[in-house]
């Protein structure tokens, strides 16, 4: 090739390099830093060229910029890439997307308990709803939904189904288009518009009663302090599952209910005679056998010698049972703990996990798991006995039913061994009675007695139901399939309730992202190199950046000082915070706030930012929990629905 010829290639490459790195996405409307993005549904097809026929099949709920609108034939297409620095992907319809400006979605609550959501055609319907103050007009229309009923004419177009969609195993879609505030009676409420995006992929399936029936079944996993004061609760836990297998044999049920063991004591290394800080003696699948469970507890002992104070490291106790478990297949889950000491918080130098106890609830209820706690209040432990209890309470709190704790006073082994009995017997006998058990109000002979027992039993009971009504519904619907709809977060009878929770949808890589800038911002911190403006600045940034575009993680926010690279520094956050209907705790924190908390506090707020950060680790690595779109083995592009509260 001639010199000339070299020289027009160059040139060549140059400008389309040129062109490629000019051409940048389209703006949102009035935003100088926000890009257009959709969305794709199920069976969104891209082409080369628009109004293309053919087109190769994209994957549902792909996140693309918009480069280009353009009609064709009556229809608008959308040159679209998966990012915004020139990556075109191909053409695609417009109505295979939707608009996708943030990464909040809705998550439905469960509805026991509380009226299904309506969803209406129009925001002026929704909003004269709310405000009148009969109700009667929300009364006929309810009732017309549930009955399948709506005449063509009604403002509602749809009705959450009646069971409960846990999003953790059908996965669907419900993106947050708009929002308005709005007041249903006392309460602040918010109207959304949203859309439904079922994946098309997972439809429900009818329901054989007989079939579900018999393989409903409950793991129900021990998690109990083992270390020196304990030896007699050991025995007496023994016992209660020795009578539980017993019952299950007897009714010819085993196998329906699977218990585990997990041991916990203290740090080891602080203690080292203490052996172990946890330990699984049992999982799900080896509890199956009485056997061999009773041939593994008796393993069990207590420890030979004390810890180093009154707290024990129960949540690594915790942890264990929640990741090591093997709880699949397990349709009801529950956890029991059962200890005489508080357990190390996070920040505690001795905690092996970091976790807090919001981190570890919200892992816990990740995935489907109800604790139980007995605290044991021994005299030797009187002086934790209050903070011990508030910690468990908030430990045990269960969406819908309440906390599942129980303080026994003196730490009375035959209180204990009752309660024990009760709480076991009573998750087995509805396992047994199957999904056609309904719940009953009567309390046994031991609850007529005890008041606290009878109220354990009666959340017992109602826990039991609800998860059974979960399993009985889960295949019998799909959130609507519709398009622009407004619904309430709250519940028009109960305003005081939310009907919804709302999520952030990440990627597993986007959450490792997420990881490493908070860790490295924290780090920054503390080593002197942000001030405090800088500090709080990088926060903001980086919370905006997951609400708004989870895509930029890592892009937009500096992680040392001087860069100049975050939200804040470049004018734009803004852009990224207007039009949010839900933002956390950094979004509305000052530099003039943060100087006027003392400094107790603004080591608890750092304090709940390195929790997290333990959080986000746990949950990257249960990959149990993360969703593939294409039903591949997961990966960094599986899908997670993050709480709200659990953001920076």
């Amino acid at each position: 090739m001639t010199k000339i010829g070299v020289l027009l290639v160059c040139l060549v490459l140059l400008v389309g390099q040129v062109l490629a790195e000019a051409r940048k996405p389209l703006l949102m409307e009035g935003k100088q830093a926000l890009y257009q993005r959709v969305l794709t549904i199920p069976d969104a097809r891209l082409h080369d060229q628009p109004g293309d026929e053919q087109g190769s099949a994209a994957a549902p709920f792909s996140a693309f910029y918009v480069y280009e609108r353009k009609p064709v034939q009556g229809e608008e297409w959308l040159l679209v890439g998966a990012d915004r620095h020139g990556g075109l992907s191909g053409w695609l319809v417009a109505r295979d997307s939707i608009s996708w400006n943030q990464g909040l979605t809705v998550v439905f609550r469960d509805p026991t308990g509380h009226d299904r959501v309506l969803m209406l055609r129009d925001k002026a319907a929704l909003k004269a709803l709310a405000k009148d103050p009969s109700g009667e007009i929300y009364q006929e229309l309810y009732e017309q939904a549930v009955q399948g009923k709506l005449p063509a004419d009604s403002p509602v177009v749809a009705i959450q189904p009646a069971g409960h969609i846990d999003i953790r195993k059908d996965f669907y879609l419900v993106p947050i288009l708009d929002f308005e505030d709005t007041w249903l009676g006392a309460e602040q409420a918010r109207m959304l518009k949203i859309a439904s995006v079922p994946l098309a992929s997972r439809k429900a399936q009818p329901v054989v009663d007989e079939k579900l029936g018999r393989e409903y079944t409950a793991g129900l996993v021990f998690v109990i302090d083992a270390s020196l004061s304990m030896g007699e609760y050991i025995q007496r836990t023994r016992e209660a599952v020795m009578k539980i297998y017993d019952q299950l044999g007897d009714a010819g049920q085993l196998g329906r209910v699977n218990f585990g063991l997990v041991a916990f004591r203290d740090n080891a290394k602080a203690a080292p005679g203490l052996d172990y800080t946890a330990r699984t003696y049992v999982n799900l699948e080896q509890g199956r056998d009485p056997g061999v469970f009773l041939e593994k507890v008796d393993q069990l002992s207590a420890a030979k010698v004390s810890s180093r104070d009154f707290r024990e490291d129960a949540y690594a106790g915790l942890q264990e049972a929640i990741e090591g478990m093997g709880w699949q297949g397990h349709d009801a889950r529950y956890i029991v703990l059962i200890t005489d000491a508080g357990a190390r918080e996070g920040e505690d130098p001795l905690s092996t996990t970091g976790l807090g106890t919001a981190a570890l609830r919200q892992l816990a209820q990740d995935n489907g798991i109800a604790i139980f706690v007995l605290h044991l209040k021994t005299p030797s432990e009187k002086a934790d006995h209050e903070v011990a209890e508030a910690q468990y309470r908030e430990l045990s709190d269960f969406p819908g039913i309440g906390s599942l704790y129980y303080g026994v006073p003196t730490g009375n082994v035959e209180e204990f061994g009752t309660v024990l009995d009760s709480l076991a017997g009573q998750i087995t006998t509805q396992v047994a009675q199957g999904l056609e058990a309904q719940p009953q109000s009567q309390a046994s002979a031991e609850a007529k007695e005890n008041t606290r027992l009878s109220e354990l039993q009666r959340k017992v009971e109602k826990l039991g139901y609800a998860l059974r009504m979960q399993y009985l519904q889960k295949f019998q619907g799909q959130p609507p399939r519709v398009f622009n709809a407004w619904m309430l977060d709250h519940d028009f009878r109960q305003p005081q309730r939310k009907t919804v929770d709302v999520r952030v949808l990440l990627t597993r890589d986007q959450l490792s992202d997420m990881h490493d800038v908070l860790r490295q911002v924290l780090h920054a911190a503390e080593e002197g190199l942000l001030s405090p403006q800088t500090f709080i600045n990088e926060l903001k940034s980086l919370a905006a950046t997951i609400s708004r575009n989870p895509e930029e993680l890592g892009h937009t926010t500096a992680t040392t000082a001087g860069e100049g690279s975050s939200l804040v520094d470049m004018g734009f956050i803004g852009d990224y915070v207007e039009g949010l209907p839900y933002t956390g705790e950094v979004m509305s924190l000052s530099l003039d706030d943060w100087q006027s908390w003392p400094a107790a506090r603004q080591i608890e707020f750092l304090r709940r930012l390195e929790e997290k950060i333990t959080y986000y680790r746990a949950l990257h690595d249960n990959t149990d929990l993360w969703i593939s779109l294409d039903n591949g083995p997961v990966s960094g592009d599986s899908v997670f629905p993050l709480s709200l509260d659990m953001l920076p």
